[in-house]
């Protein structure tokens, strides 16, 4: 790892030096490619040289430890020092392989588009849906994350059937990614006479939203059906034909979107989804290609398969993919996610690392 750093620190050393030259200058679009990749790498060589100052403020330290008396106030400075600069060391090591990750997976800085549907358990499924579409709100939130919604589709008691927003803002798929899967509540619901628990469950999708250059839909391989819009209760209820479905041909995606009064603005909402579904499709298919590469993942990233179990009675919060069981389930619908998702990212970060060593 650290052979390859010091090649980017010395390959970010010689970008430095061209971007500067006239040469370069004067051909604007090879000065743009360059101050790409010079932008790209900043952030991992400041933290390189960061973790080589730390380096040596060890190494000077030693020093200071190998010369002092035993007994001396100099000596038990350095020391403790010394302890506060190895974690720090640590950390470093652990950000560097992150960047050193990150930069093979493009897909970490996107945006994305979560859908949360109801599954298994009627009423009580739905408000479970609802529930974690606002802990996924909350959390973004906390981020400091802009969110938007696309599709929303309501039931009796505040239920959700199914909702479709998009999350954007800084390294969102990366912290998104492993939401994706099955997500199952066990709890008394309201209705429920006899105090009798229920296990119900929710489905998340991740995707990773699609660039413009990256996916090509032709107005050819488009079906564009309209429809007037309808709405539980008479609520959004148009009296035009505003509502769109769109199927791409090829791929068999199928897209509805009935949330604005705009035809115009439904259309733009629905192509949005539709290329990040196209996109993930697309994903998908190579990922088959190449089986290994998902053996070293933390789960598969399936809707179909069983991540999370939120137990109420035993305030409870289990994932399933890493074993990892805490008991604040109030702070985790409130959208304090980071403990596992910090846990999964190092168990994921783990197998990524021990397969390319």
């Amino acid at each position: 790892m650290f052979e390859k750093l010091k090649e980017k620190k010395k390959y970010y050393e010689e970008l430095e030096k061209q971007l500067s030259s006239p040469e370069l200058l004067a051909d604007r679009e090879k000065y743009r490619v360059k101050a790409k990749e010079y932008a790209s790498l900043k952030e991992m060589i400041a933290v390189y040289d960061q973790y080589l100052k730390l380096e040596k403020e060890k190494k000077d330290l030693g020093k200071i430890i190998d010369e002092e008396d035993a007994s001396s106030e100099y000596f038990a400075m350095a020391k403790k020092e010394s302890a506060e600069v190895s974690k720090a060391i640590i950390a470093k090591v652990e950000e560097l392989e992150e960047l050193l990750l990150a930069e093979d997976n493009e897909d970490y800085k996107r945006n994305v588009i979560m859908e949360v549907r109801a599954g298994t358990g009627g009423v009580e499924a739905g408000l479970f849906a609802a529930d974690l579409y606002k802990m996924y709100l909350k959390y973004a939130a906390g981020k400091g994350w802009k969110t938007s919604v696309i599709s929303l589709s309501e039931s009796e008691l505040g239920a959700i059937k199914e909702v479709i927003f998009s999350v954007e803002g800084r390294n969102v798929f990366k912290f998104l990614r492993f939401e994706m899967g099955t997500h199952r509540v066990q709890r008394v619901p309201e209705t429920e006479a006899s105090g009798r628990i229920h296990t119900s469950a929710a489905t998340v999708a991740v995707l990773p939203e699609a660039q413009t250059q990256e996916i090509e839909i032709k107005p050819q391989d488009l079906k564009i059906d309209t429809y007037r819009a309808s709405g539980a209760g008479g609520q959004h209820v148009n009296v035009t034909d505003s509502a769109i479905r769109i199927t791409h041909l090829p791929t068999g995606v199928i897209v509805s979107c009935q949330d604005e009064r705009s035809q115009h603005k439904n259309k733009a909402k629905a192509m949005r989804v539709l290329k990040a579904r196209v996109l993930k499709k697309k994903q998908e298919e190579q990922k088959k290609e190449i089986s290994d590469k998902r053996k070293s993942q933390v789960g598969s990233g399936d809707r179909s398969e069983k991540i999370r179990t939120y137990n109420f009675p035993e305030n409870r919060v289990t994932d399933h993919r890493i074993n990892l069981t805490v008991y604040n389930l109030a702070n985790i619908l409130e959208g304090i996610l980071d403990e596992f998702i910090a846990a999964i990212e190092a168990e994921d970060r783990k197998r990524k690392l021990a397969a390319v060593k």
